[in-house]
């Protein structure tokens, strides 16, 4: 399969499935911005909530928080972002599209002409709004373009209020917005996009240990999720590479259909945003041991990770088509836990009491597990349309059923079936589930 078409087919299967849809699709839609249908908000979710388990919930040293969207503008200042947030832009004369100027040579991508380039000129990528009635500079505020800053001018709130002892970390999952000037690859870069960020605190000399820690730390993580691990590497920065505010990056990468691209990084961010705060607001953001009796600004190692495109990662890496009885099966083979539906109940035929027999299972299940309960069509166009959801389990009810009280267990990957008495069902679906 060409890798185009596999992009292809992802997309499609997205729409017809309800993981993803054009946001504003009635209108034209609206670029690179994308709505989570039914079944994309429940697999984003698990995708969070996997995260925020292994990174929160079950370590005694992190903390979460949720900050507001819309900060002081002097945030943004002092973090470099007003100043150093920009891409050299230059415009096509002929057809007027805008590209980031290292992505272009002499030839416009979109109408082909050539030499017919506008001078680059330096593009702020935050978008801009304003607070209050009156619009003018000094109402001028942006949506944030990350989740960190919230975690750095929050650090001695959340230091005093939990009473942790460095080193420790802050964690956050929330949106961000980036006015981006080429987006593109579906939900891989868009101007709307969730975070899963952790800064994490150390003392001065320990940070490449934490570093090195964080960094296998989160590529077993990505790998823990069923990615395979040939199509997984690590990319250091080069120095010319590195954002303002690193000494040193590595970034995890996943071999898209579109070649290799980054979905999360690693990054020693040094006592750069500390600082910086610190200086710009006039407010104490130091540490104080009270075992060495000495204060210090932390070091910062952070993990940061899109959400929309561990969920692509996810995606492409699950997806697969196999020859079946001559015909072509989709399957998403996503881990039980990451599936939307965790269960589909039908009835074999819609007749001889079959299918309230399944509406009732499907009932004392659904407490238990995200359900389906399906009776149209075939049933077999039935597991293929679950197949493509990526429903790890089918229940059937069948003739059997009305005699013995049994339910056919088809399992997604393997296709064996299991005869499972009700009774028995949830017992049997919660340890093959995990």
């Amino acid at each position: 399969m060409a890798n185009s078409d596999l992009m292809e087919k992802l997309v499609s299967l997205c729409k017809r499935r309800g993981l993803v849809y054009q946001s504003s699709e009635v209108y034209g839609g609206l670029g690179s911005v994308w709505d989570y249908g039914p079944l994309g908000v429940e697999f984003k979710r698990n995708i969070k909530e996997l995260w925020w388990r292994d990174m929160v919930t079950n370590r005694p040293d992190i903390e979460g928080l949720d900050a507001g969207i819309l900060m002081h503008p002097a945030v943004w200042e002092a973090s470099g972002h007003v100043e150093g947030f920009t891409d050299p832009l230059v415009e096509c004369k002929s057809c007027h599209r805008r590209f980031r100027a290292d992505e272009v040579k002499d030839q416009c991508p979109i109408c082909g002409v050539k030499g017919q380039f506008t001078p680059p000129r330096l593009f702020n990528l935050m978008f801009r709004t304003f607070m209050g009635p009156v619009e003018g500079e000094a109402a001028q505020i942006y949506l944030r373009p990350e989740t960190a800053q919230g975690i750095y001018v929050n650090f001695q709130n959340v230091l005093n209020s939990s009473r942790q002892k460095i080193p420790f970390g802050i964690a956050q999952i929330g949106k961000a917005f980036r006015n981006e000037i080429t987006p593109g690859n579906f939900i891989f870069r868009t101007r709307e996009f969730e975070q899963m960020e952790m800064q994490y605190f150390v003392k001065p000399g320990t940070d490449q240990e934490w570093f090195d820690y964080w960094r296998h730390e989160r590529l077993e993580w990505v790998k823990s999720l069923g990615v395979r691990a040939e199509k997984l590497r690590l990319h250091q920065h080069t120095r010319e590479e590195l954002a303002h505010y690193a000494y040193d990056a590595y970034d995890i990468e996943y071999e898209f259909p579109f070649g290799w691209q980054e979905f999360e990084g690693i990054h020693n961010r040094t006592d750069f945003d500390l600082s910086r705060h610190q200086e710009r607001s006039g407010k104490k953001l130091e540490y104080f041991d009270p075992a060495t009796n000495e204060s210090y600004v932390p070091y910062i190692i952070e993990t940061s990770g899109g959400v929309d495109r561990q969920m692509l990662v996810v995606l492409a890496d699950a997806y697969r088509e196999e020859e079946v009885e001559g015909e072509t099966r989709v399957v998403l083979g996503l881990k039980p836990e990451l599936a939307p539906i965790k269960v589909a109940v039908f009835p074999l035929v819609k007749k001889d009491g079959m299918p309230e027999v399944a509406r009732k299972i499907a009932d004392d299940l659904r407490s238990r597990f995200p359900i389906f309960h399906d009776e149209s069509g075939s049933i077999g166009r039935r597991y293929r349309r679950q197949d493509e959801a990526g429903t790890p389990f089918c229940v059937t009810v069948d003739g059997q059923t009305l005699e013995d009280d049994t339910v056919t267990v088809r399992d997604r990957d393997t296709l064996k079936q299991d005869r499972v008495a009700t009774s028995k069902l949830v017992e049997y679906l919660s340890e093959a589930i995990g």
